[in-house]
């Protein structure tokens, strides 16, 4: 009886898993060849179409009548697939995401669906094979997806978090985009003077715009006075202009970028952008990528859009994954914290403690970076309700400071959105 009834558990799983995975591509196999746009990605995608029929004339009469429109069928799924799963930056990050993928794949991979993804397809093939004497068929073709359309099902299903319910916890970061630029060059001038890196510039902001993501332009080059204070207090940190201008500014993410012409054979260039997303607070790399334009004599333009295409989607889908990482900590600030060196050794190191003590009551998390007699460096994250903003962690970080230092007392010398730039006295 048991091994009757061990049978047919394991038929019913059979059952369940081919049920589950009917409509799964057969190939699973594409490749990038550039992002089109902020929604759209194009591939060439590989399709294989296998004949069930059961006799080697039968099979091959069915490849002959069916194999092409079947495998390309199997080739649009595939590009989903691509998109979903594979590349560097696939829609399904996380083992939970694809576990909770599993219930809902046969809706994905069902054509009726896959046309919805699918927003265009060459009408000639790539390539054309027969195989195992006829009876398989594959195909390759380009195609172009829209990512959007899938991530909003993706979303719909619960599979990942809604990009309104991230902005709804902690709101969407603020990214400042800026040209990377060479020692002794500013690169609020170059935005300004530079229509090449203008336009660059514009093609980023558009993604960013397109994805609801707030974007800060920096037009006015004063605002880098406004953290010469702050630089002295630092010290020992190499002069990073865009790193400066992020802080000054209060940007969550700067975006940098830079490109270069390549020689790309018979006479043409392509154009190759360089894209970085560096997270503002710490100056940490969260995403790099290289985009290239197709190779042609002229149109700088267009090489600089096709390029830039090419390399900003990556960076921002890294940049969205760090920053719903994070909120899970809460909000992030930076506190520089300047002591005065008129106080004695022993009480730099209790107004230290006090101060970290502090911190620990405030913070749902913190790290010290930096613990002079002179200087402290914190990271802090804060709960979202609790510390909506700067200012209010301030008021309670010299509230509770300020009741238990024996007379010292915290006031400001800088606050912005992310760093907050204090001394005691």
């Amino acid at each position: 009886m048991k091994t009757k009834q061990s049978i047919l558990i394991t038929l019913f799983l059979i059952i369940f898993i081919q049920f589950i995975y009917a409509d799964m591509p057969i190939s699973k196999q594409a490749v990038f060849i550039e992002a089109s746009s902020s929604a759209e990605v194009m591939l060439e995608a590989t399709g294989v179409y296998k004949s069930n029929e059961k006799s080697k004339r039968a099979k091959r009469r069915d490849v002959d009548k069916y194999g092409v429109s079947r495998a390309t069928d199997d080739a649009k799924k595939s590009a989903v697939y691509y998109v979903l799963f594979s590349g560097t930056d696939p829609l399904l990050r996380t083992s939970e995401e694809r576990t909770n993928f599993e219930n809902h794949s046969s809706y994905f991979f069902d054509m009726a669906n896959v046309s919805r993804y699918i927003n265009y397809e060459d009408d000639n093939l790539k390539s054309k094979v027969k195989l195992d004497d006829g009876q398989v068929l594959r195909i390759s073709k380009v195609v172009k997806v829209n990512k959007e359309n899938i991530i909003r099902d993706l979303q719909n299903f619960k599979i990942i978090e809604r990009r309104e319910d991230i902005a709804a916890a902690v709101g969407f970061p603020q990214i400042m985009v800026i040209p990377e630029v060479k020692e002794g060059e500013n690169p609020v001038e170059l935005l300004k003077n530079d229509n090449l890196i203008k336009h660059a510039a514009s093609v980023i902001e558009s993604h960013l715009t397109a994805k609801q993501y707030e974007v800060i332009v920096p037009q006015q080059l004063e605002v880098l006075n406004t953290l010469n204070d702050a630089q002295q207090i630092i010290g020992n940190r190499q002069e990073d202009i865009a790193y400066k201008l992020a802080l000054a500014i209060g940007s969550d993410v700067y975006i940098t970028f830079a490109g270069t012409y390549e020689d790309a054979g018979y006479g043409t260039k392509r154009y190759a952008m360089i894209v970085r997303a560096y997270e503002t607070t710490t100056g940490r790399l969260l995403g790099t990528e290289t985009g290239y334009s197709q190779g042609r004599k002229g149109e700088t333009t267009l090489s600089i859009e096709e390029a830039m295409n090419d390399a900003v989607n990556n960076v921002l889908s890294r940049v969205l994954a760090y920053w719903s990482a994070d909120a899970s900590n809460g909000i992030q600030y930076k506190l520089v914290i300047s002591i005065n060196p008129a106080y004695s050794e022993d009480d730099i190191m209790d107004i230290q403690d006090i101060f970290m003590d502090t911190v620990d009551e405030i913070s749902k998390r913190y790290k010290e970076n930096i613990a002079t007699n002179q200087t402290l460096d914190y990271l802090i994250w804060c709960d979202v309700e609790q510390y909506p903003n700067s200012r209010s962690v301030f008021r309670d970080l010299r509230r509770k400071f300020n009741s238990s230092a024996y007379g010292a007392k915290l006031s400001t010398i800088n606050i912005n959105r992310k760093m907050i730039l204090l001394k005691i006295d």
